[in-house]
């Protein structure tokens, strides 16, 4: 059954980001922000309370040690620190979660750590073993290689969740667009609505290239600081809805 998730739980202090209130009652998965890229304690307990609320199925959403750029550079770091980073980051979320009775069910990398697991062997690897430890599933991007992934994540013995974006433009290498190219980021309610009907009717989507693309995802996502993302987030939940009818009738 196709799930929609979000990236959630990425305020900081006073800083608010995103519509978290409006976007996880309607999420299936939220990836919650561990204090990387953002987040603090107060804001990942009261993300955990509203996904429990709610009854949202939450995943740990770590990145790199970059909150000033949101977690959205790439950093030289070790393959050891990354696995380190990870595990320090998931595991003050299982502490919170732990509070609130309640557990945390996968990982979710964020960002540039997200890109770089997707572009580089050896980041993957540091990362599964992150997965590998903690004993969780590990959600990446759906791609056209994805039996590579699962066999290099079986030999650690880990599972893959494979995600697909309903608000981001792909490059036809199967990887997301990078978002300062113009247009990587859709903004119209149409057309995020329009990619997602391709990805759950197992038809190609168009490249940022013009190109075709064709992608089997088992989960797609929508982000919390994308207006457009939150307003069609309902009629997403609908037609992920109306797709598992069809398949069952």
């Amino acid at each position: 059954m196709m799930k929609l998730n979000g990236d959630v739980g990425e305020s900081f202090g006073q800083w608010n980001m995103g519509c978290d209130s409006e976007l996880i009652p309607l999420l299936d998965m939220a990836n919650i922000a561990c204090g990387f890229h953002a987040s603090d304690p107060d804001h990942m307990s009261q993300t955990v309370k509203l996904c429990k609320a709610h009854d949202v199925t939450i995943g740990a959403h770590p990145g790199y040690p970059d909150l000033q750029g949101f977690g959205r550079r790439s950093l030289a770091m070790a393959n050891e620190s990354i696995t380190h980073a990870i595990l320090y980051q998931v595991g003050a979320l299982q502490a919170v979660t732990k509070h609130h009775q309640t557990g945390v069910e996968y990982i979710k990398p964020h960002g540039a750590l997200y890109n770089d697991m997707m572009a580089s062997a050896s980041v993957f690897d540091a990362v599964l073993q992150a997965a590998h430890t903690l004993e969780l599933p590990l959600m990446i991007l759906a791609t056209s290689e994805a039996n590579t992934y699962r066999s290099l994540a079986d030999e650690q013995g880990v599972a893959l969740i494979m995600e697909a974006f309903a608000d981001r433009r792909y490059l036809s290498s199967g990887q997301l667009a990078p978002r300062q190219i113009e247009n990587a980021v859709l903004h119209q309610p149409e057309e995020i609505l329009s990619q997602a009907d391709a990805f759950l009717s197992q038809r190609p989507i168009t490249t940022i290239e013009g190109e075709s693309l064709l992608l089997a995802p088992d989960t797609l996502c929508v982000h919390g600081d994308n207006q457009a993302s939150i307003k069609v987030a309902s009629q997403l939940k609908q037609r992920i809805a109306q797709t598992e009818a069809k398949a069952k009738s």
